[in-house]
Formats: C-alpha cells, sequence, structure tokens
C-alpha cells in the first residue's frame, strides 16, 4: 500500500500544493486532473523525488519512502510529460542503456528490455532510430523505460497529450497490464479517456485534493457532471 500523507510544496512564495493526502491500493490506476497551474505535475515531481517537499511524506508498506531516497527510486516509474529522449540511438540500444544505467545486473537486461517492448506494443519498431519515431511511439518508448524494472509505483505526467487515436486507444490495455504489478497515477486533461480504464480521480484544485471520484458503477453522464462539479467548484 502506498499513502501520501500531508505533502506541501511552495515555490517562489505561493503554495502550490496544500495537505495532500490519500492512500492507493496495489492495481489502482489513479487519474489526478485539474486546470493548468492546479499542481499536478509538481505532485509528481515531489512523488519522483525531484522536488522537496516542505512537509509531509511518502509511505510504502508502513515505511518512509522519502527517507530512503536511492531505494525507492529503485521502485519507481517515471515519465514526464516531455522525455528527452536519445535520438540517435536504435529503440532496442536506448533501452537495453536505460537498463543498465538503472542498475539491473548484465544478466536481467535481456529480459527486462523483452518484458517492457512486449507490454507497450514496440516489437516492430526496435530497430528503428527514436529520431523517426511518431509522438506516439516515442511516448511507448517513454513508457517502456518507465516500466523496465517493474515499479511498484507508475507515475506518467500529461500521459496522453499529443498522441493519436491509436496510442490513445492503446493507453488502457497497456495501463492495465501494468497495474498488475504497480500503482498507476496519470495526470492529463482527456477525461473521457481517464474514464474508461482509471479506478478512481483525484480533482486538484488550487493545490488541493478537492474531490475523489470512484469510477465503478457510475454511468458515463454522471461521472462527468461529478468531476465538472469538482473542477469548477460547484462539488465538496
Amino acid at each position: 500500500m502506498i499513502e501520501i500523507r500531508n505533502l506541501a510544496f511552495s515555490y517562489g512564495g505561493r503554495n502550490v500544493l496544500r495537505d495532500v493526502s490519500f492512500v492507493m491500493s496495489p492495481g489502482e490506476v489513479v487519474s489526478v486532473v485539474g486546470a493548468n497551474g492546479a499542481g499536478k505535475t509538481t505532485l509528481l515531481r515531489v512523488l519522483a523525488t525531484l522536488a522537496v517537499p516542505d512537509s509531509g511524506t511518502v509511505m510504502m508498506d508502513g515505511q518512509n519512502a522519502l527517507a530512503r531516497p536511492l531505494r525507492y527510486r529503485r521502485q519507481l516509474g517515471y515519465m514526464p510529460e516531455r522525455v528527452a529522449l536519445y535520438d540517435d540511438m536504435t529503440v532496442k540500444e536506448y533501452l537495453r542503456y536505460r537498463t543498465q544505467l538503472k542498475g539491473e545486473p548484465a544478466k536481467r537486461v535481456r529480459r527486462r528490455v523483452s518484458e517492457a517492448v512486449e507490454l507497450c506494443q514496440i516489437g516492430d519498431i526496435l530497430r528503428k532510430t527514436i529520431r523517426t519515431l511518431s509522438a506516439g511511439y516515442r511516448k511507448r518508448v517513454a513508457l517502456a523505460d518507465a516500466l523496465l524494472l517493474r515499479p511498484r509505483l507508475l507515475l506518467l505526467d500529461d500521459f496522453l497529450a499529443g498522441i493519436d487515436r491509436d496510442m490513445r486507444a492503446a493507453a488502457g490495455p497497456m495501463l492495465t497490464a501494468a497495474a498488475s504489478f504497480s500503482s498507476v497515477i496519470v495526470t492529463g486533461h482527456e477525461l473521457d479517456d481517464f474514464a474508461r480504464w482509471t479506478t478512481r480521480f483525484l480533482v486538484l484544485r488550487d493545490g488541493v485534493i478537492a474531490a475523489s471520484v470512484e469510477t465503478a458503477g457510475l454511468a458515463p453522464e454522471v461521472l462527468r457532471e461529478r468531476l465538472a462539479a469538482a473542477l469548477d467548484g460547484r462539488g465538496p
């Protein structure tokens, strides 16, 4: 179980996150949504240990994960909105290099790459140079990178931004498969897409969790109305 406790973060005198708390069970896919500037990217950066919170912590199986960041990072998969891939490498070269860079023993590199390639459905582009790939395939390669060590917590920032319909259709099965070993947090604005495969929405407004909306058993129009109400301040 992963528990985020009372996270707060400020920048330049502005409170970006304020007392953010929620719990995730293994296998959950949680979508964090909100207006631009609500704090979504900052939340993921804090969870990925790329930004230090003013207060609060992340608990993993009852242990303070932020107190042991090196161990915690090996259990993380993080994909920022803008991923800096190595354009001159082939996809296979890149994923092998990234697996080695993450400290995986040499005897496991091939298996880790193979598992991520299968999950992200990129076996047909392994020999292609990254600079030749479409935006959708670049996202798939970046996702494969994030999944190389089968992380317990997978963080995907603005996951669906700038990709085509085929990639959007493939995203659900990929994340459902990833949830077999990860708790998954995605951010973005594509509510209808997220609703097809997320288990819960967290609505972030002005740095605070304004609502938590379970998707199970809700008709699409009811879910859409509840999210709209929370996003514009009419919800709880």
